[in-house]
Order: C-alpha cells, then sequence, then structure tokens
C-alpha cells in the first residue's frame, strides 16, 4: 500500500511551525535529519536553533563545528537568508541557570554547595528529561528563533521528556520528600514540635537506610530548593502543553530495518497516546535502484547470457547486471518491511531518503540530505514517489 506523502518542505517554511521534534531509535541519521532541516529552514529565511540532548558531537561535526555547548552558536551559512544556531543540552548548567533565576543570590549558593544537588544536578536518572523541557521552554519563551528543531535522545529515552511534570509531581509529592519538608513548611519551632516526633522516628529509620550525612544534605537541599518546587512543575506543565499544541510537529526517523521500525511503531503509537502531533516518518538510507524497470530475476539471468555469449565487456556487463540484481533484491525487502509499517500505520505519511555514499559531516552534505527530505514528491531519477522505495504493484 501506499503511504501518505510528507511535505516537509510546507512544514518547515511555515512561519506557524515553531517547533519541530526529531525522534527515533539510535543510529537511523536522526541528528543529521534534524540538521538538514535546520539549514533548509535557515535557506528558506527562517531564524533556527537546533538543539541536540544527545551527548554524541554528531550534530557539531555535521554543521562543521569544533564544539557544542549550552548556548546556541551560529553557524556561519553564506549566502542564506536565515540564520542558524546550534547548542547542546548541558544538564547541569541548565540546572544551574534554573537556580540562580528562582532563588537569591545567597540562596543559590547554598544549593550549588549542596552535595545532593552536585550529584542530582549531573546524574540523577530523569534530570536530563526534565532539563530538556527546562532549556525548551527557555527557548522557546525568548522569542529569539521563529523555529526551533529539537534532535532527541537514541533510544525510547527520546521520548521520556513528555513524563517530566508526571516525573516531578510524583517526586514532589512523594513521602520523603514531604516529611523531609514538612517543618520548613510547618513553620519555626511550633512547626518542630508539631512535626518533630513522627520526624524524628523517619530520620532514624532513613538514616540506617542512608546515611546521616547523606539524609541531612537530602534535607538541606530539599529546604533550600522548596520554594523553587511549585516552579518548576508549572513550566515542566507549560512545556508539555506547548508541545500538544498547534505549531509543534513531530518527525519519527527510522531506517529500513526490522528493530528501527518497530522503534518507529513505539513512537508513533506513544505519541499518538499522548495527543502529539505527528508529522510523519522519516525513512532514512534507504537503497532505491538505478531504474525499476529490470527486476532482479531477470537481471540474474541476463547476467548469465551475457556470459554465455562472451565477448568483450561480458564480465563487465554481467557484473553490472549482478550489482542491479542485488540492488533490486535489497530494495524488495526494504519496501516489504515499510510496507508492513503503513499497513500497521496507514495514517503516517512517509518520506523515503536514499542512503549518502558516505558520512555527512559538512554543510555541503547537510544541503544534499534536505533536499532529498525537502524536494517534490515526485521528483526522482526513477519517478518514483518519495513516499517508496519501489514503484507500488499494479492490482
Amino acid at each position: 500500500m501506499s503511504a501518505p506523502a510528507m511535505d516537509l518542505r510546507s512544514l518547515i517554511e511555515d512561519r506557524s511551525t515553531r517547533i519541530v521534534v526529531c525522534c527515533g531509535a539510535g543510529g537511523v541519521g536522526k541528528t543529521t535529519t534534524s540538521a538538514a532541516l535546520a539549514l533548509a529552514a535557515a535557506e528558506a529565511g527562517r531564524t533556527v536553533v537546533v538543539l541536540t540532548i544527545d551527548p554524541a558531537r554528531r550534530l557539531a561535526q555535521s554543521l562543521g563545528l569544533v564544539e557544542l555547548d549550552n548556548e546556541p552558536r551560529r553557524v556561519e551559512t553564506p549566502g542564506v537568508d536565515g540564520q542558524l544556531h546550534a547548542m547542546m543540552l548541558d544538564m547541569k548548567r541548565t540546572f544551574d541557570d534554573v537556580v540562580s533565576a528562582h532563588s537569591s543570590p545567597d540562596r543559590a549558593q547554598q544549593i550549588f554547595e549542596n552535595p545532593f544537588y552536585q550529584a542530582l544536578s549531573s546524574s540523577f536518572a530523569g534530570t536530563q528529561e526534565y532539563m530538556a523541557m527546562e532549556k525548551l521552554g527557555q527557548l522557546r519563551a525568548t522569542d529569539q528563533w521563529d523555529l526551533i528543531i529539537v534532535d532527541t535522545p537514541p533510544s525510547r529515552s527520546a521520548l521520556d521528556f513528555l513524563d517530566a511534570p508526571n516525573r516531578m509531581g510524583r517526586f514532589l509529592d512523594g513521602t520523603m520528600i514531604r516529611l523531609l519538608t514538612a517543618p520548613a513548611r510547618a513553620g519555626g519551632r511550633m512547626g518542630m514540635r508539631v512535626v518533630g516526633a513522627g520526624f524524628t522516628v523517619f530520620s532514624r529509620i532513613i538514616s540506617k537506610i542512608l546515611g546521616g550525612q547523606l539524609l541531612r544534605d537530602i534535607s538541606s537541599f530539599v529546604s533550600a530548593l522548596d520554594t523553587m518546587f511549585g516552579g518548576f512543575r508549572e513550566r515542566a506543565t507549560a512545556t508539555y502543553e506547548m508541545l500538544r499544541m498547534p505549531g509543534t510537529s513531530f518527525v519519527v526517523v527510522a531506517t529500513p530495518e526490522p528493530d528501527a521500525l518497530r522503534e518507529a511503531s513505539y513512537f508513533v503509537d506513544r505519541l499518538s497516546a499522548e495527543g502529539m502531533p505527528l508529522a510523519g516518518l522519516v525513512l532514512n538510507r534507504t537503497h532505491p535502484p538505478a531504474t525499476t524497470a529490470l527486476s532482479a530475476t531477470r537481471a540474474e539471468a541476463a547476467a548469465e547470457e551475457v556470459l554465455e555469449a562472451g565477448g568483450k565487456g561480458a564480465k563487465l556487463a554481467a557484473g553490472a547486471l549482478r550489482v542491479h540484481a542485488e540492488r533490486m533484491t535489497q530494495a524488495t525487502r526494504e519496501q516489504r518491511l515499510a510496507d508492513r509499517f503503513s499497513s500497521a500505520h496507514p495514517e503516517v505519511a512517509v518520506r523515503t531518503v536514499p542512503a549518502a555514499a558516505g558520512d555527512v559531516h559538512d554543510l555541503d552534505g547537510l544541503r544534499v540530505m534536505g533536499a532529498e527530505l525537502t524536494g517534490p514528491d515526485d521528483d526522482t531519477p526513477t519517478g518514483t514517489p518519495r513516499t517508496r522505495i519501489l514503484p507500488a504493484r499494479r492490482s
């Protein structure tokens, strides 16, 4: 079956599109796809920032930069009407910025010096996803860029930031947090009398499990951060709702491999369940043949006939025919996998992108990929629509 066509050019040129989130399994070219779309949008006159949450350095390499950090860096794009910026999420620095922005200098310093905060802001499970929501919210709030493209981490954790508001809520409403903050919330010595007995028993039990010093660090951290908790949750929830609104689109990226397409199905189902706007699937690194007029079977038979006939160039011609047969076989397998995905998700638009000859590591390579992503649906060497690898069979 043929999937609906995905018009990525209209998506990135539409001024009402403000956020594009690229997600998918690891190793499918998601970072390169994000960078290529960002460059194409800049060439269309837009002011773009591409944010990667993936700690690998692929985005910087693709854009010809030595490194990326937590602040947007301008990418030199001579002759381009728009502007292109790029950045990589620094989890701890983003957390530090939030603390500085929402507390007094003395309170911020107290938090920064707390050992539990130092561990939480660097490696605590879920912190990266929450900080990704914070950073996205910050970028959108500045209104400095009219398009933000987010390159999410590899694997299913790519969508974990959608859970950030709920995780923050569960953290703040947890029994331990409520007990640790009870004295401060009750207020003064009278509050300590009210909660003192229960808190003392709780402290003794937890001290045996965690150790007295860690418990004191956690209690001190929670007390210092208590007034900021509500703002954390509110901002995460606001960003989550922003992702569901018109102006945001999710692009799922996969390769024509069983595992990658299973992950793509997971992303599609998850986005649907969350009510997130899905633009479609980019099926990357496909292998369309140079011509579809000659089947693999006929090419193999022709190779045998050429060799039997002999003559000058027979071996070369037979080799070329066999290469074509292998390419047709591979394309047929990839199309079968793509058709299986489309049968399960008939409403999802698809755009196929041929595999590049080598790694994409500069702006020229990104422009080539951008043309594949945004070119007219039927503008291909064989005339096969970009929704497919091979032409649809006639029924």
